[in-house]
């Protein structure tokens, strides 16, 4: 026989125990969700088409993430704890291709170029 007061602790335990169930799964999403959506990176201080005269040099600025791995024109450089990047480029007179890539832990990997024109003073 099952006393009154006792249906209502196996309610309250098995309310308890879905909605831990439901916050450990919805927890998983939420952290899963850089995995689904891959490696990004934007570029704040450039564009492609700029042209770009004086001494050519540019400084290439933007944030990086879900990165483990990132290189400018086949060569490694290096993000702060926030994803962040500044690198100063010398362009060539005339048109220049700037290549980003970046690659995450998984493998999934996302290229941005920007083209940029250097007319020489």
């Amino acid at each position: 026989m099952i006393r009154p007061y006792d249906d209502g602790k196996v309610i309250i335990k098995t309310v308890l125990i879905l909605l831990f169930i439901l916050f450990i799964v919805g927890y998983g999403i939420f952290k899963a969700q850089k995995l689904f959506s891959g490696p990004k990176i934007n570029v704040s201080s450039v564009h492609s088409g700029q042209v770009v005269t004086g001494d050519g040099s540019v400084n290439i600025e933007g944030q990086a993430q879900n990165i483990s791995s990132i290189s400018l024109n086949d060569r490694p450089i290096y993000v702060d704890e926030k994803g962040a990047f500044s690198e100063k480029l010398l362009l060539f007179p005339g048109y220049n291709i700037i290549k980003l890539f970046g690659k995450d832990k998984f493998g999934a990997s996302v290229e941005k170029r920007i083209e940029m024109i250097y007319k020489a003073n």
